[in-house]
């Protein structure tokens, strides 16, 4: 259950980076309410993980998951280019999240 939530605590962590951008400065009302829901449940989610997950390994899995899933947000939206190097790198970042996971 601790990866499950890890998982989607890692997906919500894209969610409010996004949103963060978004709000251009927390000027706008509806992003800035993505952001703060969010990040509460996004760090409430690995706090929990974090119970039964190493810190550095939970850690990692999120960040990992976050990063990987903003950067592809932008390229899907038009806001990241899309290179084979980035696609070559982001390939790997998952793939370093998955061994993360298996070595637990």
């Amino acid at each position: 259950m601790a990866w499950l939530v890890l998982v989607v605590s890692g997906v919500l962590e894209a969610v409010w980076a996004v949103a963060l951008g978004r709000s251009e400065g927390f000027s706008r009302p509806t992003p800035s309410l993505v952001f703060v829901v969010g990040l509460l449940l996004s760090m409430g989610g690995l706090a929990y993980a974090l119970r039964s997950v190493p810190v550095g390994t939970g850690y990692a899995v999120w960040v990992g998951i976050g990063a990987a899933l903003t950067v592809a947000y932008g390229m899907v939206t038009g806001a990241e280019s899309v290179t084979p190097v980035k696609l070559l790198l982001i390939a790997g970042l998952v793939g370093c999240v998955v061994g993360l996971k298996l070595a637990h």
